[in-house]
């Protein structure tokens, strides 16, 4: 194995970067399968969710501990690391039999993508020169918006022409090719002088998520109260240990303004990932369209969000926070409207047009909500409120996944398998449709506080 000492950057950045995209675009390439799914193991809905739940909570749970693993691991350990836990993911999909070894598929995937995607960035931001960081930035986080735009259109026309494993198959490739550019690129580095890791706070915190999740997916009252009590003990327990050794620094939540812009991302993050959910299913189960026409019902909002993030932030530069937040959230708020008031006629050029209208109003306030959430921080807690956001967004989206699948199931039960997905559909779009309220009235609170100026891409600190 060549152990360069030589740092080539470029080559770094790009294998790190193949490794994001691949394990962001299998973050939504198989929400489209989900009906394909049920069908072959056998499952129902509200199990069929764990094949993207359990993979965004391993990511909420790794992405709290990057930064003690970046200053206590070299970059080439870290990358070997998060590439085979991939990769052997990855292959256990590729011969997934039972539901089971789908599962542990995807987790293993989940630990890989929670340590390489914030070693992109730490790459990025350790290594690049100030005067090109920007640069690199914006490709880092070009990856990642553009994976989501393409995955479920990936997985849809994959699943139709082929077969679901294929989705995994094809990644194969990318992955080889990753770490053979990153062992070529990224040297030994000595070893680091290891600070102990929180594990208590680890521990609790992964059981606190995991617990609120069961609790969503519960069948029945009793194990909805059951885990549901476990969740809150664990995290009173979590908040107990983290004051001591702060594994995440709530403290940060002190500050009303950051709060606000926070809750009102959230509450899109949970749109984003529960709406990768709803249109595969309804679209595939409902409205008696073919896996890849759900893929591709996605694209061309997922695609307008991801061109529009570069634009809404010039504009937040140039004449501020306030019109592109509050405009993007009402255009969004029009779209989820539109979305649930067409939804009975099934008329796929009607429903892309206000998916449109939606990810258009999302591609104007998203990223700057992001943006005025960790500026309305000291510098000095700018690093901890992104390690924040950057691991409520990974659960929120497991939340979303969850809650929208138990209303599915609740759904499908009273109604039946087809109406009931549909009824499901509306429910669901209904409830989003008051989060967005709630959401406009957090960021206008927040935007009434004080002026939300500009930061520093350099302060972006996965």
């Amino acid at each position: 194995m060549n152990r360069n000492k030589t740092f080539h950057l470029f080559g770094a950045i790009i294998a790190t970067g193949i490794l994001s995209f691949s394990g962001v675009l299998i973050e939504t390439a198989m929400n489209v399968t989900f009906p394909l799914l049920i069908q072959e193991f056998e499952v129902t809905t509200s199990e069929i969710q764990w094949v993207t739940t359990i993979y965004l909570l391993m990511i909420s749970v790794i992405v709290p501990i990057s930064s003690y693993l970046n200053q206590n691991f070299s970059a080439r350990k870290l990358f070997i690391t998060a590439n085979l836990f991939f990769l052997l993911g990855v292959l256990i999909n590729c011969l997934s039999s039972t539901f089971f070894l789908l599962l542990l598929g995807r987790l293993l995937q989940g630990v890989g993508t929670g340590i390489g995607l914030p070693l992109m960035f730490h790459i990025i931001l350790t290594r690049v020169p100030t005067e090109k960081r920007g640069m690199m930035m914006g490709i880092g986080t070009l990856t990642t918006s553009i994976a989501p735009a393409i995955g479920p259109t990936y997985g849809g026309l994959i699943s139709n022409l082929l077969e679901w494993r294929y989705i995994y198959i094809f990644l194969i490739p990318l992955i080889v090719l990753s770490l053979i550019l990153g062992l070529n690129s990224i040297p030994s580095q000595a070893s680091k002088e290891r600070q102990p890791l929180p594990l208590r706070c680890v521990f609790f915190l992964a059981i606190t998520f995991i617990s609120f999740i069961m609790a969503l997916s519960a069948e029945s009252g009793i194990v909805f109260a059951l885990f549901l009590t476990i969740g809150l003990a664990s995290s009173f327990v979590f908040v107990w240990f983290n004051s001591k050794t702060p594994l995440l620094q709530l403290s940060v939540l002190k500050n009303g303004k950051f709060s606000l812009f926070l809750l009102s991302l959230l509450i899109y993050q949970a749109l984003l990932l529960g709406l990768s959910f709803v249109f595969p299913n309804y679209l595939q189960i409902s409205a008696g369209f073919s896996s890849s026409i759900a893929g591709i019902f996605m694209f061309p909002g997922a695609l307008m969000g991801a061109i529009l993030a570069p634009v809404s932030g010039k504009l937040l530069d140039r004449i501020g926070a306030k019109k592109p937040i509050l405009i993007g959230l009402s255009t969004t708020m029009v779209g989820i409207a539109l979305l649930a008031a067409l939804l009975h006629t099934n008329s796929l050029v009607l429903l892309i047009g206000a998916h449109l209208v939606l990810m258009t109003g999302l591609g104007f306030s998203y990223s700057n909500l992001m943006t005025c959430s960790l500026n309305a921080l000291p510098t000095n807690q700018i690093s901890d409120g992104n390690a924040f956001v950057n691991t409520f967004q990974q659960f929120i989206g497991a939340v979303a996944t969850a809650l929208v699948a138990a209303v599915f199931s609740f759904s499908q039960k009273k109604y039946g398998f087809i109406p009931g997905t549909a009824s499901g559909a509306l429910i669901v779009l209904l409830i989003f449709f008051l989060l967005l309220v709630i959401s406009t009235i957090a960021a206008y609170s927040a935007l009434k506080k004080k002026k939300c100026d500009e930061i520093e891409s350099a302060k972006f600190d996965f």
